[in-house]
């Protein structure tokens, strides 16, 4: 996704500053230029009033909002102005907000919102907007995207697997999906084979959200799969990262690291005590006790420490190796321990595991201050 253009954002930067003043000044002289009619001064009311009150996903919905109240004609009419727009607009994000109008007014006319939708993916992708169209009747919607699996465009192609995850971050859930996958074969099908890796990844992302309800019907199909051909085992790799991190054993085998590692591991972490903003860094030994070659999926475990003094367990992906008989494998990792949106950090000892073939072999543990 590009950066921002445009001026006014604050610093530090965050993601809704994307839809400010002087985009949406910006924004409405496109549209103007468009459409004669349109209520410019109206729409700069409706979308700049109340602004700072308004995360990012709440500023995209008001854009679409204020392009329904001062666009003249009907729907249809709308949209046509907003096809125009699109190529102009040349930030993938600000243009979802183009596909957002047709989520919450095209709702009633299925067919060609559908078909807008295909046509507005190219400058921001719809795979939010088409989401209630999936609930409100699953078959058809499926139907028409697995259409969209022969568009020249692989931005429609991707729109036909990301549109249909079940759990799609920041999107509507799937209910029916996340209970019942099997719908999405055909779809996924017919992409895993995608020459762009941008739609391959999605499929990846498809299935992996599959895996979190139906691991045994998801380990049964990809293991039919030629996990000879590379892209193919890319995909039903990333597509089992989440069981390979739980130490599933039906997954670790499918990808070659189905057996119990024998091995002597160390692990050290350094400092023992460190502050927020400071590097963590790990020191692992692993040496063989084995008289033939091991397949080794690495990861390691952070058992960060929570605001009530409990801990809660991060699983991170390092590295896959092959260690030979009776040799030793070190490896260093470094990791900034810092705060995200997702994750806050507290003080305390946390627990730091390496897993190795889902099997916890040693730990170690450093102390927040």
């Amino acid at each position: 996704m590009p950066a921002a253009t445009f001026e006014e954002a604050s610093t530090p930067f965050v993601l809704k500053d994307w839809f400010n003043p002087t985009f949406y000044r910006h924004f409405a002289g496109l549209v103007a230029a468009l459409e004669p009619k349109f209520e410019q001064a109206e729409f700069l009311r409706l979308v700049l009033e109340d602004l700072e009150k308004r995360e990012l996903m709440a500023r995209l919905q008001q854009t679409a909002f204020a392009l329904n109240q001062t666009l003249p004609g009907g729907y249809r009419e709308k949209v046509a102005v907003l096809k125009a727009l699109g190529p102009q607009l040349q930030h993938d994000f600000i243009a979802i907000a183009l596909c957002d109008f047709v989520r919450q007014f095209g709702l009633a006319d299925f067919d060609f919102s559908l078909e807008a939708l295909r046509h507005l993916t190219c400058y921001g992708s719809a795979e939010f907007a088409i989401r209630p169209f999936i609930a409100v009747d699953q078959t058809h919607a499926l139907e028409t995207m697995l259409s969209w699996t022969r568009d020249p465009d692989e931005k429609v192609r991707r729109l036909a697997s990301e549109g249909c995850r079940p759990m799609l971050p920041w999107g509507q859930r799937l209910t029916a999906l996340v209970k019942d996958p099997s719908p999405l074969v055909p779809i996924l099908d017919s992409l895993k084979n995608d020459e762009s890796l941008f739609v391959r990844r999605s499929v990846a992302n498809n299935l992996n959200d599959i895996s979190k309800h139906h691991a045994p019907w998801l380990l049964d199909w990809l293991s039919a799969w030629d996990l000879g051909q590379p892209e193919l085992s890319w995909i039903a790799k990333h597509a089992c990262r989440t069981l390979i991190k739980k130490g599933d054993p039906q997954a670790l085998a499918l990808f070659g690291f189905g057996e119990k590692p024998q091995l002597d591991a160390s692990i050290k972490v350094l400092p023992e005590t460190l502050r927020l903003g400071d590097r963590l860094h790990l020191h692992v030994e692993l040496s063989s006790t084995s008289r033939k070659v091991q397949n080794l999926a690495i990861d390691y475990v952070v058992h960060y420490v929570k605001a009530n003094a409990s801990r809660s367990p991060k699983v991170f992906k390092w590295t896959e190796q092959a260690l030979p008989a009776s040799q030793t494998l070190s490896l260093k990792k470094t990791q900034v321990i810092k705060d995200f949106s997702t994750r806050k950090h507290h003080p305390g000892e946390h627990i730091v595991e390496l897993q190795v073939n889902g099997q916890r072999v040693a730990q170690a543990a450093f102390v927040l201050e």
